[in-house]
């Protein structure tokens, strides 16, 4: 199987999977045991893959695809109007 994802989508992506894949909530969420092997692949694929990971840049060019990514979302993820905290 081959996923493609951009560039900024492959940043973004293993930023979040390494913030959170060692977290106890988010192990409580993985149900099946089984689901690691994949999640595992996927990260360790996608460090390998970046290497502005390494960059000294880096903090700056993952909020700038953060920031690129969101833009093409437009109001996904967003509350509805009048439903703001």
């Amino acid at each position: 199987m081959k996923i493609e994802l951009t560039d900024d989508q492959a940043l973004v992506l293993s930023d979040w999977l390494a913030r959170v894949m060692h977290r106890k909530e988010f192990s409580a969420v993985v149900d099946d045991r089984a689901v690691w092997s994949p999640l595992f692949r996927i990260s360790g694929s996608l460090e390998t893959q970046l290497p502005s990971i390494f960059d000294a840049s880096y903090g700056e060019q993952l909020e700038a695809a953060r920031r690129r990514l969101t833009g093409e979302l437009g109001d996904f993820g967003e509350p509805p109007s009048g439903d703001s905290p």
